[in-house]
């Protein structure tokens, strides 16, 4: 399967089987690609692969086919999913090897893949044809390159997840009266992957949203170990904090108390969200909320959110000179800073001036570029 071909096609596909497993904000990034093919191509039959965990919000997307694959399980457990399932063609959106491995349970005659400057771990192995080379742009823009064989170049940016109304209603039982601010502030967990800033001034920008500008907090995250340590340090930090109402929370700390669609639905009623690059920032992308990303080890141009981008705190030029001695332009596209310190160039006074501005921006102009 090393050979690969131009792919073109004279007429819309029957069958598209897109393949992305993980990560949340990835995922995110691949519904406009669904929606681009459904406004283009509304008789094609779309099929989306993607990971158990994944699928639990994306599963009800209109429109499409959600198979939740569960990737313990491999190409043998995603075959007896597929018995029988033939496609047109295969968009393999994902370079990871055991994606690569699991999507040979996928029968496609066209198996389209990124091109050979965005390819690695195996990559090639698995498919025959591949994407055009592009200049280096976000992630989304290499998603949409998997449109341009079938001639699509005008991308159709709606996420419309749904939100079902049991998860509406929990996240209305949560929420009070006043402007919610969301913090997500730990990422996963990955080797050398120093995304996290630093608990005290976690801790300095919530004190800010409460005492200037009577925010509810809300502090969601996964159920690790260090989510539950910063939730429940910045929420004794604020124990004494005066509200509007005195029965009220100044924090509410939701760490691993609320599934993906919960999550969504908090996202989607929030005022503004504030996370690392992570999950949540996509999410907010995705439901229309402003994030104020933390951005030192990554660079937003790639990975910040799709929408705000105004609101980013972007650290990562003076990280790259600290770590390489050069300026961003001077190294590869994308490349991590593997410094645990880099975070923290992004100062508190950084990240609560642009709160202060996003709440002094009227709601309709904060998504604007």
């Amino acid at each position: 399967m090393a050979r690969h071909n131009a792919f073109t096609l004279d007429r819309p596909p029957g069958r598209i089987c897109l393949f992305r497993l993980s990560a949340i904000g990835d995922c995110c990034h691949v519904v406009p690609v669904i929606r681009t093919l459904q406004t283009a191509f509304p008789d094609t039959h779309l099929t989306w692969i993607l990971g158990a965990a994944e699928a639990s919000l994306f599963q009800d997307l209109d429109g499409v086919e959600i198979i939740a694959h569960n990737k313990k399980a491999g190409r043998r457990g995603l075959a007896r999913q597929l018995a029988g399932r033939s496609f047109d063609v295969l968009m393999l959106m994902q370079v990871a090897l055991r994606a690569g491995l699991a999507s040979r349970a996928v029968k496609a005659p066209c198996r389209l893949g990124f091109d050979q400057a965005r390819s690695r771990d195996g990559h090639r192995l698995f498919i025959n044809a591949r994407i055009p080379d592009a200049s280096p742009g976000h992630v989304i823009d290499g998603f949409f390159d998997f449109l341009k064989p079938l001639s699509l170049t005008d991308p159709v940016m709606r996420w419309d997840i749904p939100i079902p109304a049991r998860a509406r209603r929990h996240a209305q039982q949560l929420i009070d009266d006043r402007p919610v601010l969301i913090i997500s502030p730990c990422s996963s967990q990955r080797l050398r992957n120093y995304r996290n800033w630093r608990l005290e001034r976690y801790v300095a920008l919530a004190r800010h949203a409460i005492e200037v500008h009577a925010m509810q907090v809300m502090i969601t995250g996964a159920p690790g170990a260090e989510s539950v340590r910063y939730a429940e340090a910045i929420e004794q930090a604020c124990a004494g904090l005066s509200t509007p109402a005195n029965s009220a929370q100044p924090v509410t700390n939701l760490v691993g108390q609320t599934d993906l669609k919960t999550l969504f639905a908090l996202i989607d009623q929030a005022t503004a969200v504030v996370a690392p690059d992570s999950g949540p920032v996509h999410l907010a992308a995705a439901a229309g909320t402003p994030a104020i990303g933390l951005y030192a080890t990554s660079n937003p141009d790639r990975t910040g959110p799709v929408r705000g981008q105004r609101w980013v705190v972007n650290a990562y030029p003076q990280a790259v000179r600290q770590a390489f001695g050069c300026d961003v332009d001077s190294i590869p596209w994308g490349k991590r800073v593997r410094d645990p310190a880099a975070m923290d160039f992004i100062e508190v006074n950084a990240v609560t001036d642009q709160l202060d501005r996003l709440l002094a921006t009227p709601p309709a102009e904060r998504l604007s570029p």
